[in-house]
């Protein structure tokens, strides 16, 4: 009886040692899929969200704090100018399909980025580079039209990650970087599934495979997160039901902020929204707390302009556009406007959609009638992003201290002010802390005063997860699901 008991225990342990030691899989929820793979290629968010660190690196990288940390480039120097920067790079780093990375895989990556007819979404990030030279293998030489007190920052976005020739042009579809995990198979409308690249230079990471599930409806997402299906949810569509998780040990919350700027955007070159006092009507037309309320269920933060409260420059200016319906109708009348119709474009997040009925209402009480078309992502970037078709949209800007974007005449909003660009222009040559806060100060003044888009809140970033899960980002520094540092505890 005694053996048949010290056997049983036995295989008991054994057992549920294989269970703990198999714990090396996840499954994540996304509520967009990707239109692509390729970070150098596309705007859309939920591509950094699969591949930022963990496919793709660059020279640099943003931590979870925010700052920015050594990549692919483990040290570097700056000349006395600051116009040129020497980038040593880690030995013994391979793509993932066994290539070796070298100092020209970066000055092709950066030539292509800046090149003419570039379709990097953020080719700005690169116009000041003049020259980009491999030293040796392991040496890159970058020399800049000035000095550029975000250079650094800059090679951090995913827009700036480090490719290979010979898989650029496919990578679209079957990426290949040098980072953590490999691109494994893109099940379209359903998942995407990366495994661990046991190659990889640096510290390994603990996962073995992770599968990002597509789950765009709230309460789908909230049903797969109840079974077990899905592992973590690290921007969950359905902030109502956070209270729900909450209450049951086995899940943790994590609510952090995120970069994204969440707009009501307008096309300042449009016929009427061309006028300023339209665009001033509109953003005092609108209840920032409501659309919080109704669209995230309390979790965000007004904003005033296009900058994150968490950063140390931001100028609180919500009370600069505060709601007034009065005002708004004053303005309207002010700029000869009336029986106003706008096309209210919204592309497929929960903040949109809700948040678009609460916006229309408001604007509804003031005089200006909409016309709302509900878009799917692709849609969305197609007709708004690249193809200026549209009077308003809603839509979070996630991409790290991107104020910058208002200096770009070309950009969807098309907001085109030789004042603002000069001095754009001022900050990318400014290394001095304290100018460069001064002059993010007044950039932010400038283009509240001038009413270009109505700023609406600061995205919260409200997560659930499985209880024994560590090492998710609490906040997003940038628009990534880092799972390069992510455990299971047991």
């Amino acid at each position: 009886m005694k053996t048949t008991l010290r056997l049983s225990a036995a295989v008991l342990a054994l057992t549920a040692g294989a269970a703990m030691a198999q714990q090396t899989t996840l499954t994540v929820g996304m509520q967009l899929e990707p239109p692509m793979l390729d970070p150098t290629g596309g705007a859309a968010a939920a591509i950094d969200e699969v591949v930022y660190a963990n496919v793709f690196e660059g020279l640099t990288r943003f931590a979870a704090d925010g700052s920015v940390i050594p990549g692919l480039a483990e040290s570097w120097e700056i000349s006395e100018d600051g116009t040129t920067y020497t980038f040593h790079l880690r030995e013994g780093v391979t793509f993932h399909d066994g290539a070796a990375m070298t100092a020209e895989d970066v000055v092709f990556s950066l030539d292509r980025a800046r090149a003419e007819g570039s379709t990097n979404a953020q080719a700005a990030l690169f116009a000041n580079i003049t020259s980009v030279e491999a030293v040796d293998d392991t040496t890159v030489t970058v020399t800049l039209d000035g000095p550029d007190g975000a250079f650094l920052f800059d090679m951090a976005w995913g827009d700036a990650v480090i490719v290979d020739e010979a898989s650029a042009e496919t990578n679209a579809t079957d990426p290949v970087g040098t980072g953590a995990f490999a691109f494994s198979e893109w099940r379209q409308g359903d998942s995407i599934t990366l495994t661990r690249n046991e190659d990889y230079w640096g510290e390994p990471a603990a996962l073995t495979e992770v599968t990002f599930r597509f789950i765009s409806d709230p309460n789908a997402a909230l049903a797969a997160m109840m079974a077990g299906d899905v592992d973590a949810f690290p921007v969950f569509p359905a902030p109502e039901t956070l209270e729900q998780f909450e209450a049951d040990p086995r899940f943790n919350v994590i609510v952090g902020s995120t970069e994204g700027e969440t707009i009501l955007a307008m096309n300042n070159a449009g016929e009427v929204l061309s006028d300023p006092l339209v665009r001033q009507a509109i953003s005092h037309a609108i209840n920032r707390q409501d659309i919080i309320d109704g669209a995230m269920f309390g979790y965000g933060t007004p904003i005033g302009t296009h900058f994150a409260p968490h950063n140390p420059d931001y100028v609180d200016l919500t009370e600069q556009s505060a709601f007034d319906p009065d005002r708004a109708r004053e303005l309207l009348a002010e700029a000869g406007v009336e029986d106003l119709t706008l096309r209210l474009m919204l592309p497929p997040p929960a903040y949109a959609r809700r948040g678009g009925e609460i916006i229309a209402s408001q604007l509804r009480d003031v005089g200006i009638e909409t016309e709302i078309t509900n878009l799917e992502w692709a849609g969305w970037l197609e007709q708004v992003f690249r193809g200026y078709d549209f009077d308003l949209t809603i839509i979070s800007h996630t991409e790290p201290a991107d104020i910058n974007i208002y200096a770009r005449p070309d950009y969807y909003f098309q907001y085109d002010s030789a004042e603002f660009q000069s001095l754009m222009e001022e900050l990318s040559v400014t290394t001095d802390p304290d100018e460069r806060s001064r002059i993010n100060r007044e950039a932010q003044q400038m283009i509240a005063d001038d009413y270009v888009n109505a700023y609406l809140f600061q995205l919260p970033k409200t997560g659930v997860a499985n209880a024994n899960i560590e090492g998710l980002w609490e906040n997003s520094p940038t628009q990534a699901v880092d799972l390069t540092g992510v455990r299971w505890t047991q």
